[in-house]
């Protein structure tokens, strides 16, 4: 959730709200709750005065004079409660009108929308078209079934087979145990949540619309286990020793994928599920920059030890969530289509989640709202998508040499 007072007095914090191309009037009508919700506190406050003056009184009164006192402060008390009823109101409209506006755009990220991302750095070399996609590919290989898979449960499901199963499991063994080494705690968490979770994590209510409801509405399938790690610590006093308090979550992870018709509709780029490791940190805010380099950084390096060429996009304002101050996005060059294609990203939310997670740090001059940050380790179904064109050698496929202790075979044959 943004930051009201900041809101009221930065014009520097509306400006880059105003760079995430928010609908017109959103942040007016936020500042006119605002007020609204401040001048029935300020009126609240007084009468709670009036009304404890006004107790005080009866105490002290005449006998005579009590029953028109008893009288006065009964009005009061009447008119207290409509009065709060009044700013209760207030303070959840306000709350749900705050909701739906995003984190500033951090300055250091550029204007613009989506063909607008700066591009920071180009590594690995382009190889060539290989001879088949990776979807002809997969199926030549008999690492797909879609027919059956589609019958069960409709369109963009899949199921992965044979060796490409193990492969997947040696992707996660790997990146979990690179993470662990890195100093993450590992975590299987949930995959269903209930909608309070949803909301602190800073998916609801922009997101609600990829998001999988179950069991009624009283619980949604999650689209990544940041919704579960970003609750570990809600409402928790942390030390600033304990921090940055990173995590990696293993999960399967489900998107209704709307808006996306006709777009990825071969092959298992876009699905509606897919498993993913996931890493999650709590970072002091003076630290959060540089546990966003350090995200990214990891993810390099694990895209770089697969040997898949890549590219890092500083994302451009208009084409961030609503969360994310700034977010890297770490794209592999796809030589079937000739061009880079999302394989990761990393984001740092500032405080926003942590406003609604309760979750702060002790600090030498009081408690702070930590920074959330999050960055994908390892989409696997993605990843073997981006796999299987850049390690095709005619009908065989050769395991990345980092995997193949984990795998125990080296390549697989037709």
């Amino acid at each position: 959730m943004i930051d009201l007072r900041r809101l009221r007095e930065e014009p520097e914090y509306r400006a880059g709200i105003e760079r995430k191309r928010v609908a017109p009037g959103v942040i007016d009508d936020v500042l006119a709750l605002d007020a609204q919700r401040r001048e029935l506190q300020h009126q609240v406050e007084e009468l709670r005065h009036e009304q404890n003056a006004a107790s005080k009184a009866i105490g002290k009164a005449a006998p005579d004079e009590r029953p028109d006192k008893i009288a006065a402060a009964g009005a009061l008390k009447e008119q207290l409660t409509a009065l709060e009823d009044r700013y209760k109101e207030a303070e959840e409209g306000l709350r749900a009108r705050a909701l739906q506006v995003p984190n500033p755009a951090d300055p250091s990220v550029p204007d613009g929308g989506e063909d607008d991302g700066e591009v920071l750095r180009e590594v690995g070399t382009l190889p060539s078209a290989p001879p088949r996609d990776h979807a002809a590919f997969a199926d030549a290989m008999g690492f797909v079934e879609h027919e059956h898979a589609v019958e069960m449960s409709g369109s963009r499901f899949a199921s992965l087979t044979r060796e490409a199963v193990l492969v997947e499991l040696a992707l996660v063994s790997w990146v979990v145990r690179e993470l662990v080494a890195d100093g993450f705690v590992p975590v299987v968490p949930p995959v269903m949540v209930r909608e309070q979770a949803m909301e602190e994590a800073g998916f609801f209510p922009t997101d609600r619309s990829q998001v999988y409801e179950v069991d009624d509405g009283e619980l949604f399938l999650v689209g990544t286990s940041e919704v579960p790690l970003s609750a570990l610590h809600r409402g928790e006093l942390l030390d600033a020793a304990a921090l940055p308090a990173r995590y990696a979550g293993v999960s399967t992870c489900f998107r209704r994928e709307a808006g996306t018709y006709g777009k990825d509709t071969t092959g298992i780029f876009r699905v509606h599920q897919f498993d993913k490791v996931e890493m999650f940190a709590f970072a002091h805010p003076d630290e959060s920059d540089a546990e966003h380099e350090r995200l990214l950084a990891t993810e390099e390096r694990i895209v770089g030890a697969l040997g898949l060429p890549y590219r890092v996009v500083n994302i451009a304002a208009g084409d961030l969530g609503a969360a994310a101050a700034k977010k890297y996005d770490l794209e592999v060059w796809l030589p079937s289509e000739g061009r880079y294609r999302e394989l990761t990203s990393c984001s740092n939310y500032r405080d926003f989640s942590a406003r609604r997670l309760g979750t702060r740090v002790r600090g030498e001059h009081g408690n702070q709202l930590v920074h959330t940050l999050n960055g994908t380790a390892c989409a696997i179904g993605r990843t073997l998508v981006f796999l299987w064109e850049h390690c095709q050698d005619g009908d065989t496929f050769v395991v990345p040499d980092v995997l193949q202790p984990f795998t125990g075979f080296e390549h697989v044959a037709r």
